[in-house]
């Protein structure tokens, strides 16, 4: 693996684009998403019919009351500057359970009704509280199921990747990509050291991490992330900044990486030569790098590129697969990226797709370039993940021109 380019970016490269229509959204969203979220399960499950005993009625309320109040106090103390762990962990779980208890009052609450309904099952009374038992059932099947998911090790996710300029002698390149691991208020140091285990397991080449390494500060996380450091490849083990290293100290996760061995591609490239190939390997700082005010940090491909051969195939590293258009625009050959977290919870994936051209896997951009989009290794905030499974990944690059047998 050999550097050749600075680490100091190139004048004139495109500022950060505008913010997109979703994060003008999600500037309202808390405003309004603890209302939705408790307010509709309650009259869904509690005041559509059911006439539950006075008891009854009154204690779910109190609990919803509970939830509307309770979530967002408990986000702010935990994500706020207080940076409470204990109140991010409860924050955190009642916004999955929340949003998984909304989901499916909605879903059920029409379709199920509905279905009751039209075969004449029961009388008024009798099919709300079918919904009712269905929602609450359904609920907690999910977010058992969802919590283990989360909580597991990564499956391992294998593909082969062609590219048309990979040359003969880099064929069969194995490349492992993990990407946001959000160490966080959960401790998961024992999690990060199996996670490690599995990728030396697989025999990579290149070993990636695309971003969002924790939630928090290196300082803080330290432990958590430590495991990094044990991690192999025969090349080179390279990471970029992802959106959350700019919400806790992102030099200090540069750094962090660095002294466990890990070479920070920050708007720069390393060339990987094998069997008389050379491949460039990029990367860039996550988008939102700019609007962080840290100096030199953005996200800047000439910079990443300066002193390339053009000739070369390039493999990419950017957080976001948003950055998909620019990368295909230089005529990148691979992007790998992370940040959908295939939508963690569904169906929150509808949202990522406002936001981002690709959810997760293989899909194709311009004339050249092919995007991999992870649906990541850990999981962001609620210890949850529904219909969105973490992974490892290897991808096995192939060449048109496989080399001939000696």
């Amino acid at each position: 693996m050999t550097d050749t380019s600075s680490t100091r970016p190139a004048d004139g490269e495109a500022r950060a684009p505008r913010p997109s229509g979703l994060y003008r959204l999600m500037r309202f969203l808390p405003l309004v998403a603890p209302v939705l979220l408790w307010a509709v399960p309650c009259w869904v499950l509690l005041h559509t019919g059911q006439h539950w005993p006075l008891p009854v009625t009154l204690g779910g309320t109190a609990l919803s009351v509970l939830g509307l109040a309770g979530m967002p106090l408990a986000m702010v103390r935990g994500h706020g500057r207080r940076q409470q762990d204990r109140a991010a962990i409860v924050g955190d779980t009642l916004l999955g359970a929340g949003w998984v208890l909304f989901t499916w009052s909605v879903l059920l609450g029409v379709l199920l009704r509905l279905a009751l309904t039209v075969a004449g099952v029961g009388g008024g009374e009798d099919r709300a509280r079918i919904v009712t038992w269905a929602v609450l059932g359904t609920t907690a099947v999910l977010l058992g199921w969802g919590y283990v998911e989360a909580r597991r090790v990564p499956r391992v996710r294998r593909l082969d990747v062609r590219l048309p300029r990979l040359g003969p002698g880099l064929d069969g390149l194995r490349v492992v990509l993990i990407t946001d691991t959000h160490y966080g208020p959960l401790d998961r140091a024992r999690w990060s050291a199996r996670v490690c285990e599995t990728v030396n397991t697989l025999e990579a080449d290149l070993v990636c991490h695309t971003g969002d390494i924790a939630d928090g500060t290196a300082e803080r996380r330290r432990a958590q992330a430590a495991p990094l450091g044990t991690v192999r490849a025969t090349r080179a083990r390279v990471y970029v900044t992802g959106n959350h290293e700019y919400y806790s100290e992102a030099q200090g996760w540069v750094d962090l990486m660095d002294e466990l061995g890990w070479e920070p591609l920050r708007n720069r490239h390393l060339l990987l030569e094998r069997g008389g190939d050379t491949l460039v390997v990029a990367g860039v700082d996550d988008v939102t790098a700019e609007s962080s005010g840290l100096a030199g940090h953005r996200a800047h491909l000439a910079g990443a590129l300066d002193g390339a051969d053009p000739e070369l195939p390039v493999l990419l590293l950017a957080h976001q697969p948003k950055f998909v258009g620019r990368a295909a625009a230089a005529g990148i050959d691979l992007q790998l990226s992370g940040h959908t977290h295939g939508g963690q919870i569904w169906p929150f994936h509808h949202l990522v797709r406002l936001d981002q051209p690709a959810l997760a896997g293989l899909s194709h951009h311009g004339a050249r370039t092919v995007l991999y989009t992870s649906r990541g290794t850990g999981f962001w905030g609620p210890p949850f993940r529904v219909f969105a499974p973490s992974e490892i990944t290897l991808l096995v690059l192939r060449s048109p021109h496989p080399p001939t047998a000696p």
